[in-house]
């Protein structure tokens, strides 16, 4: 039987893939530089204790940027005993423009000092049990806001390596430096303004997003304090953050039969107002109002909003005592109460 010779055409073989590059080293970015390994340490790390001349680190920085250079975090780590990596969890609760504010500020002044700010996300554990997942990246300090860390969670973080150990918060914590952030100042300092304002009959926002609690609590503390032995009347008012709800809460006002109302900060003092000029009630004439926190968009409504400014520490404070803790470990935790707060007036109270 003939048979037949079929050529079958012979598959290309796939393309090699590209050589992968190497990774620069110190030892490459020495030779373009033209200086020794020591001198790119000193330069990159950026040593005091050597004088290297101001050509000489021009040629290091250029040649580093050249190559792609980048410091190993961990290998420097190993040399210095420590990492310079600061961990700031990410807060619990709902932040407003003020925090951010704060928190962008303390990160550049941590860089500034040579430490290398991550924020880490807010899923998984809480507390004492978040804490030893911070622990696992081995920070030489965390900053923790609001509550929730017990001595515990910190007695983890130092054993990890954490020399310093920060809580910005309305309590301190045993073996951890604290920031007390005392809210009961703002809502005083709301409900004294709109008492001397001849105000009796004075509502407070609550509100009901989960998370907010440890600063509404106190600040209502702070309203009722203010009140307390005068012959001025409390109402709270549980508020979610949606216009729904301002709405109901608004329709019902005349039947409260309030002269003042403290909103626990400004956007919910922008959702209320707002509420409550499309029942008619008219700001300040029936009812006064004040927010906190001063952001610039209370300046823009009319009436213009009254209220409470909060004084946080600068950041450049804040990463001194970060950097005193790294540096002298053994101390005594440090304790500065860092919240202030002014009352500013305007046409809505």
């Amino acid at each position: 039987m003939p048979y037949v010779m079929v050529q079958i055409p012979k598959t290309p073989a796939p393309p090699s893939p590209a050589p992968l590059r190497s990774v620069p080293t110190s030892a490459d970015v020495a030779r373009l530089a033209g200086v020794s390994r020591a001198t790119v340490s000193y330069v990159l790390n950026n040593t005091s204790a050597v004088r290297i001349s101001e050509p000489t680190r021009r040629r290091v920085h250029e040649a580093a940027k050249e190559l792609g250079y980048v410091p190993h975090a961990a290998a420097r780590s190993l040399r210095a005993g420590h990492s310079r990596m600061v961990l700031i969890p990410a807060p619990t609760f709902p932040v407003g423009p003020l925090y951010s504010r704060f928190l962008a500020d303390l990160q550049g002044a941590l860089g500034s000092l040579d430490y290398t700010v991550v924020q880490y996300g807010t899923g998984g554990p809480h507390g004492d049990e978040a804490a030893r997942a911070w622990a696992e990246l081995r920070p030489v300090a965390v900053l923790v806001p609001g509550s929730g860390l017990g001595p515990r969670g910190v007695a983890v973080l130092k054993r990890s390596g954490a020399r310093a150990v920060v809580t910005l918060g309305p309590e301190t914590i045993e073996g951890a430096h604290a920031l007390l952030m005392d809210h009961d100042v703002v809502g005083h300092s709301a409900g004294s303004h709109l008492y001397d304002r001849g105000r009796r009959r004075i509502g407070v926002v609550v509100p009901r997003e989960p998370g907010l609690e440890a600063f509404s609590a106190p600040r209502l503390h702070g309203v009722r304090e203010s009140l307390r032995g005068t012959d001025a009347t409390l109402t709270e008012l549980p508020l979610a953050y949606d216009e729904e709800a301002a709405a109901r809460l608004a329709a019902r006002w005349r039947g409260l039969g309030l002269d003042a109302v403290f909103t626990y900060n400004d956007e919910y003092a922008m959702l209320l107002m707002r509420a409550l000029q499309d029942e008619g009630v008219r700001i300040p004439e029936e009812t006064a109002v004040i927010g906190a926190d001063d952001l610039m968009l209370g300046r823009l409504l009319r009436p213009r909003l009254s209220t409470v400014r909060l004084e946080l520490p600068s950041g450049r404070e804040l990463a001194e005592l970060v950097d005193r803790a790294v540096r002298k470990p053994g101390t005594e935790p440090e304790t500065h109460k860092v919240l202030g707060a002014t009352v500013l007036h305007r046409e809505s109270s």
